[in-house]
């Protein structure tokens, strides 16, 4: 729960100011607020902190400015690590997802503010809540492709689970010897019909939600391996970094459903379909392990461009310091 971050762009953002003089002296003052709060919040002053993040947020409680939406970030983020610090006190969490759910509504691509209501949604243990506000995520047109993607990836990886569940135990999940006497696993019909027919469910679902997230993945996540990363931009390679991690754990619950699928076809004696969807989730691997390659390399470069502005700033600063 950094504020950090938001508070250094905050105070380095150019400001233009319109309207009349009661909005101008309303940012002025929400300014203030805001970096008044930002210096409570370090301090773990989290009472005062939330005092003057809510009377900045009041000042434009639409979020239609910068520090109207700075405001409501810092105010939800600031109720959140309060939750964190008394998790009996769940009122606190409760009114963060409401903050939060105010600062999506002025910026809906705020990645960060709606991943926070998930994440109090599942601590809160409030599963069908959970499942809802993910799946309006996964549906919202309004919002980048990816995180649709996102969403939908989270969903599946519930079915994965479901399916897991069902056939990782010592009932389903049996060690017999291959044809060249090595120990493999054999997958095996739960006693429970019920049980085989909810991983049926589980698997279907599971593949056409993350059959949904993969038809988004970009060109740029695709040849991401193949990438010029010198000739990008900071932010260019920021933007391709947020992607490709993305799509990185959208292959990988691609692959585990699969699996999951090769398993409930054994189960069911189809012997051609295990063959092929086992060849699948092989390949789906393969592919996942080579844009996590990716992945690593731009996390290289990014922390290459960090170390190398560092260096020149401390050069420079020594620079002066000798004259």
């Amino acid at each position: 729960m950094r504020l950090s971050r938001f508070g250094l762009l905050f105070l380095i953002a150019a400001s233009v100011f319109a309207g009349s003089s009661c909005g101008y002296y309303n940012r002025i003052m929400s300014r203030k607020d805001l970096v008044d709060g930002s210096v409570a919040y370090r301090e773990r002053k989290f009472a005062e902190a939330e005092d003057l993040f809510r009377k900045a947020a009041g000042r434009d409680p639409d979020g239609s400015t910068l520090e109207g939406k700075t405001a409501q970030v810092f105010l939800a983020r600031t109720l959140h690590s309060r939750y964190i610090g008394n998790r009996q006190d769940t009122s606190l969490a409760e009114a963060a997802i409401t903050e939060y759910q105010k600062a999506l509504k002025a910026n809906p691509n705020d990645q960060s503010s709606y991943k926070a209501v998930a994440s109090l949604y599942e601590n809160l243990l409030k599963t069908d809540e959970w499942q809802r506000w993910v799946t309006e995520r996964s549906s919202n047109t309004s919002i980048e492709p990816q995180f649709r993607a996102e969403a939908l990836t989270a969903l599946a990886a519930k079915q994965n689970t479901c399916a897991n569940d069902i056939s990782d135990t010592e009932a389903t999940k049996k060690t017999v010897k291959g044809a060249d006497g090595k120990e493999i696993y054999q997958f095996v019909k739960p006693a429970d019909q019920a049980q085989l027919d909810k991983m049926r469910e589980c698997v279907a679902k599971g593949q056409e939600l993350i059959g949904q997230a993969m038809s988004a993945e970009p060109d740029a996540v695709k040849n991401a391996k193949s990438a010029n990363l010198k000739s990008l931009t900071d932010e260019q390679l920021k933007q391709l970094n947020d992607q490709v991690k993305i799509f990185e754990s959208a292959r990988s619950y691609r692959a585990s459903i699969t699996i999951q699928a090769s398993r409930l076809a054994e189960m069911e004696g189809r012997t051609a379909d295990k063959d092929r969807l086992k060849a699948e989730a092989d390949n789906y691997r393969k592919e996942y392990t080579e844009l996590g390659e990716a992945s690593r390399a731009i996390q290289s470069e990014i922390e290459a461009r960090v170390a190398a502005a560092e260096a020149a700033a401390n050069a420079n600063a020594n620079a002066n310091a000798a004259k």
